[in-house]
């Protein structure tokens, strides 16, 4: 018992348009690091485009997710660090200059505070969140590029940075249904990021490389670069699209369309044009698999198109020296690593997060990125004890934000 009290535990929850998903990790006492003890996933309703358009939906399918996820790890979930989504998140450089005092004045982080404020007052209308501010750099008195000032001597302190945000009405309704489902929010991350921190390494941020995360209704793209987050942003296109094009070209139902582009949609077609035969709860569907190519290949083509266009924005098209890493469900599609190095020129790989113990052949798949992002970014930011009842809960939403804040610029602590 005495054990079990100074257990702590790191809880994500991953809220996609079409499927929620959770995952429980039991942090090391001895080493900090966190094990997979619980996964649990349900279909998601009343969610457009990654944001929530009916609150029971969203809070049915987290409660789903959490008790498949507690029942397997024996935890009892009251706190939990959350995704969200959406293509009202975009990043916003942004500068900021204050006096920190006399010569010999030390900064401090009331110092860096205060600076965050002056950086980001007038950059980030009212209506929205802020998720995040990356400090790309800082200068002290003249002297460039400094990572952490804290400590340092100086009198004139300025900043250049990236600010992440989202639109409140948004993440408060994220936070809203999974307290519906009996989960306070400990943080909040957007879904790109949250799987670039499951599946990036060091040399890869440090060189420069983009996440591409393939979800059910949208396409998450963030960009990082000597070591920080350089660009994020969100297009509402994804996997269900392509799902709904089979649907339609074949003239059979979703589900059938989902299980048909998962077994047979190929990306790069080998010119083969033979018939297949599927057979699925009565129903039998014959198809021709270069007009299934087709079909996926043209869906695919504007994804990537939309890709394309926020990478240029970010200045990197084709100038990622560790190239893209494919993350989401619809990473899951044949051929979607030669695609994307033909359709973006740059070096391409599958992210699955690997070496978190316990149920891994489950999570080891880019489905279940964002997911164990979120975890790892949860354990960061404390875990939580390990007693049912125990824990306050977590203040509404701007206070919530604030405690996310910090989280995504913590992604490289892993390798600290």
């Amino acid at each position: 018992m005495f054990m079990q009290e100074h257990s702590r535990y790191a809880i994500g929850i991953d809220i996609g348009t079409t499927t929620a998903r959770c995952v429980v990790g039991h942090i090391d006492s001895a080493t900090g690091a966190a094990k997979v003890i619980g996964v649990g996933q349900a279909p998601n309703s009343g969610m457009r485009k990654g944001m929530v358009s009916n609150l029971a939906g969203p809070a049915a399918a987290i409660d789903a997710a959490l008790g498949e996820a507690e029942r397997m790890s024996g935890h009892q979930v009251e706190q939990a660090t959350l995704s969200v989504n959406g293509s009202h998140i975009v990043s916003t450089k942004a500068d900021g200059m204050i006096a920190v005092g006399t010569q010999d004045h030390e900064v401090s982080d009331d110092d860096i505070v205060r600076l965050e404020e002056v950086a980001t007052t007038g950059k980030v209308p009212p209506n929205r969140e802020i998720l995040e501010i990356v400090p790309h750099a800082y200068r002290l008195d003249g002297q460039d590029n400094i990572k952490d000032p804290v400590g340092m001597t100086g009198t004139r302190l300025e900043i250049h940075a990236n600010i992440v945000s989202g639109l409140a009405p948004h993440i408060a309704n994220v936070q809203k249904s999974a307290e519906m489902a009996k989960v306070d929010a400990s943080g909040i991350v957007p879904s790109v990021l949250a799987s670039a921190r499951a599946t990036l390494s060091e040399a890869q941020m440090e060189n420069g490389v983009a996440v591409i995360d393939l979800g059910g209704a949208t396409t998450g793209v963030a960009v990082f670069e000597e070591g920080d987050l350089q660009y994020v942003a969100v297009v509402p296109v994804g996997g269900t699209n392509v799902t709904n094009d089979i649907a339609i070209g074949l003239k059979i139902d979703p589900e059938l369309a989902d299980k048909v582009k998962l077994e047979h949609a190929r990306l790069v077609s080998d010119g083969a044009s033979d018939a297949v035969e599927m057979k699925h709860e009565g129903q039998t569907v014959e198809f021709d698999r270069s007009e299934l190519d087709e079909i996926v290949g043209m869906r695919y083509e504007q994804v990537f198109e939309a890709v394309n266009k926020e990478l240029k924005k970010a200045g990197r098209a084709g100038k990622l020296p560790s190239g893209v890493v494919l993350t989401g469900g619809g990473a899951n599609v044949r051929g979607i690593v030669e695609y994307a190095k033909e359709q973006l020129g740059v070096a391409a790989r599958v992210g699955k997060p690997t070496g978190y113990g316990g149920v891994s052949e489950q999570i080891e798949t880019p489905d279940y990125a964002a997911a164990i992002g979120l975890m790892l970014l949860d354990e960061q930011g404390g875990g939580h004890a390990g007693r049912p009842g125990g824990g306050s809960k977590a203040a509404k939403s701007s206070t919530v934000v604030k405690k996310a804040g910090g989280f995504i610029s913590s992604i490289l602590s892993k390798f600290r």
